[in-house]
């Protein structure tokens, strides 16, 4: 089945940010802004620096309240409410003074208490995904990519199905980076999650998403949306493959559009 339809054959709206204007003080970040995301939909997000895509995901977390428009999920407006989406972001924030397994529980921990049933499950999504044998390791003993496992497994164990993030490999070295896109697919084609996630880098949004969206500079607007093409799962071969270098030199040629920076 096609990401984003239903079994029927029709796209199944999750996301929809309708007609959205954002402004702090006198400063327009965003402009009249739609979008639709469908169920289980992976969807890349880039453009220039400033342009407004952290702000669009303050927005669609309910951090946010715009001027104008609304946030629907599943149908329903969200719009300003906070705790219907898992919110990562390019620093782990990990707590120094607990453990692994402490630190994916911590959402459960400042809700509600955390539970025996709240740590087993942390357990078996650590073990499941790579951490198991660092549950009572502390963040100070972790590489950079298992801190970002962490932090996404906590993510996680929020029972999200809608996942916002916000250029979360954008600190680690390139091999590294590699390892957790890789990692990423992984836990991506296993779970029915949604997916928005912000980068700089194009060939992580084309090689992540199942569509690439382009915004404009300040304001922000979306410019372009891109459908990718390339077949699931994937490896690293399609990152040298013809139809990733066709699509890489679109989206570059987009992004150095005068419209695009202005």
């Amino acid at each position: 089945m096609v990401r984003g339809m239903a079994r029927g054959g029709t796209f199944e709206p999750k996301v929809v940010v309708d007609d959205v204007t954002i402004r702090f003080g006198e400063t327009l970040a965003v402009d009249h802004l739609s979008l639709t995301i469908g169920s289980s939909e992976f969807v890349s997000i880039v453009g220039p620096s400033g342009c407004g895509k952290s702000t669009l995901f303050n927005a669609i977390s309910g951090l946010v309240r715009p001027v104008s428009g609304r946030v629907l999920l599943d149908g329903r407006d969200v719009t300003g409410e906070t705790g219907n989406v898992g919110y990562m972001l390019q620093k782990d924030l990990l707590i120094p003074w607990r453990t692994v397994i402490g630190n994916i529980v911590l959402g459960a921990a400042l809700t509600r208490g955390v539970t025996r049933q709240d740590r087993q499950e942390a357990a078996r999504l650590a073990y499941r995904y790579g951490l198991g044998e660092f549950l009572d390791h502390y963040p100070h003993a972790l590489s950079g990519g298992m801190r970002q496992r962490v932090a996404l497994m906590r993510t996680l164990a929020l029972h999200a199905d809608v996942l916002l993030l916000d250029e979360p490999f954008g600190a680690l070295d390139a091999q590294t980076r590699l390892e957790m896109q890789l990692w990423l697919l992984s836990v991506y084609q296993d779970l029915n999650v949604t997916v928005l996630f912000v980068t700089h880098d194009i060939d992580e949004a084309i090689f992540l998403a199942d569509r690439v969206l382009v915004m404009s500079g300040r304001p922000g607007r979306i410019l372009a949306d891109t459908p990718i093409l390339l077949p699931r799962p994937r490896d690293i071969d399609v990152l040298t493959s013809p139809s990733f270098t066709e699509i890489k030199r679109e989206t570059l040629r987009l992004l150095h559009d005068p419209a695009v920076a202005a």
